[in-house]
């Protein structure tokens, strides 16, 4: 009974020990066996492996294509026009014992941070080198292409294969921003005077002409008026000559009865004339116009 006691300690402390010494390796990751922070056993392939208990630590990392965010940075290109670029970069471990060697117990994070500085000078160097319209041209794959070429071999010596790099934004800085949209503003606005001026020298043009032929056209009418004018009273004066050529006395009468009815218009006209003026032969008597037939006046 004593002796069953004292083993069943030792069964589970073995039992402990030897799932301690057991660990898989996920297909998604990669592991180091660390024995007092020296590696000693590297494991890529997944599955089950052993490590000593108490003695050995495991050490795991992303085998997979991880994606790192660069912080937007300013650049300067040849032609001094300021950038703000926003990129990121796809890398992959492919060396976990260098990794380590390399980082220490920073693990990710430190390796990151040392691929920021990496990516941030290759980009300045990159871009530094031609214009901002080879930036932000088609011509930028191969920037970026060049970008990742250049920073693949510092890259290595962190373990780290660096797939691919991206430029996702390329941006005027802030204050280059405002200033480029407050000079379009005023390119706008100096192209909307113009089109207004141009506008308003057409409408006077055409407000000028129209002036022009409306003057034209009154005085074509005015002139077609008088003519006309002209011909209706050379041809009344002809009428009144005939007329009178063919009875003088009837005329002379009509002129006479024509006279008094303007002269005489309304109730209260008053003349003052002789009372012999010719101006009333055909108001006076019958003696009176005898008179006129025999002469006297």
């Amino acid at each position: 009974m004593r002796k069953s006691t004292m083993l069943l300690p030792i069964l589970v402390l073995a039992i402990i020990a030897g799932l301690s010494a057991i660990f898989i390796v996920d297909e998604r990751e990669k592991a180091l066996v660390l024995q007092f922070g020296r590696v000693v056993k590297v494991k890529e392939d997944p599955g089950l492996a052993f490590k000593i208990p108490l003695i050995q630590e495991v050490v795991r990392y992303d085998d997979r294509i991880l994606s790192r965010d660069i912080d937007p940075l300013e650049i300067t290109p040849l032609d001094d026009r300021r950038l703000v670029v926003d990129a990121f970069a796809r890398y992959r471990i492919t060396d976990v014992e260098q990794f380590r060697q390399a980082v220490g117990v920073g693990g990710i994070a430190s390796a990151e941070d040392r691929l920021d500085s990496i990516l941030r000078s290759e980009t300045r160097e990159v871009l530094g080198g031609v214009s901002s319209n080879d930036i932000l041209s088609s011509d930028r794959a191969a920037l970026m292409l060049q970008i990742r070429n250049g920073a693949i071999t510092e890259a290595e010596q962190l373990g780290v294969e660096i797939i691919d790099v991206r430029l996702k934004r390329t941006d005027l800085p802030r204050q280059n921003l405002d200033a480029t949209f407050a000079r379009m503003r005023a390119e706008r606005e100096r192209e909307a005077a113009d089109e207004i001026a141009r506008g308003n020298e057409a409408a006077q043009r055409v407000r000028a002409q129209a002036d022009r032929t409306q003057v034209e056209i009154v005085s074509d009418a005015n002139r077609q008026a008088e003519i006309t004018r002209g011909e209706a009273d050379a041809k009344r004066n002809a009428i009144f000559a005939e007329a009178f050529g063919a009875d003088e006395e009837f005329f002379e009468f009509y002129r006479s009865l024509n006279a008094y009815r303007k002269a005489l218009k309304g109730s209260n006209s008053s003349m003052v004339m002789s009372p012999d003026s010719e101006f009333f032969n055909y108001l006076r008597s019958d003696q009176g116009k005898a008179a006129k037939d025999a002469g006297v006046q």
